[in-house]
């Protein structure tokens, strides 16, 4: 995991103000380790003791008796009451929560993703982006968006075909 090349989770995470505190010894990757093996054999040997064979019999099991009886013995109660979470005032969560990657524009005024070639419409901003670096996002439901800075540029449907760019007053 490196600190200054970012994964999508990451640089969602810097965008939405949430410092990431990552587990870079061995040490604390351990402790993580072990509450997991915990699981793994304890689950086993619980679901063999009661005859839990198939899927469905076992994940009933998990939640109806396995993660009660867990949660009842190690959960503790807050120190303060109340929640932490503060309501997010910032931009659109869709344009943060989706896997972004840099592309530089062709000669044509196209930006080649994934074996599609998206084309950016004539706008007021600029002539042409040629060897322009672009943002493209992937959203939840597979379309996607350009972005040049924060101004978006073009929408497309999963299937790299250009929609309409809704305008806000």
């Amino acid at each position: 995991m490196s600190k200054t090349q970012l994964t999508q989770f990451g640089r969602a995470m810097k965008q939405l103000g949430i410092q990431m505190i990552p587990a870079y010894s061995p040490e604390a990757r351990g402790r993580s380790e072990r509450a997991f093996k915990t699981h793994q054999d304890r689950l086993v040997k619980e679901l063999a003791l009661h005859g839990i064979t198939d899927i469905d019999a076992a994940n009933r099991y998990v939640a109806q008796t396995y993660l009660p009886a867990f949660n009842a013995e190690f959960m503790q109660l807050a120190p303060e009451e109340g929640s932490a979470f503060v309501p997010w005032v910032g931009d659109n969560l869709d344009d943060i929560l989706c896997q972004q990657d840099e592309r530089t524009v062709s000669a044509n005024n196209y930006v080649s993703f994934e074996g599609m070639t998206l084309q950016i419409p004539a706008n007021h901003y600029r002539c042409h982006y040629v060897r322009v670096r672009v943002q493209v996002h992937r959203y939840l439901d597979g379309s996607l968006a350009i972005f040049h800075g924060p101004r978006k540029l073009a929408n497309y449907d999963p299937r790299g075909k250009p929609k309409e760019i809704k305008k806000t007053a």
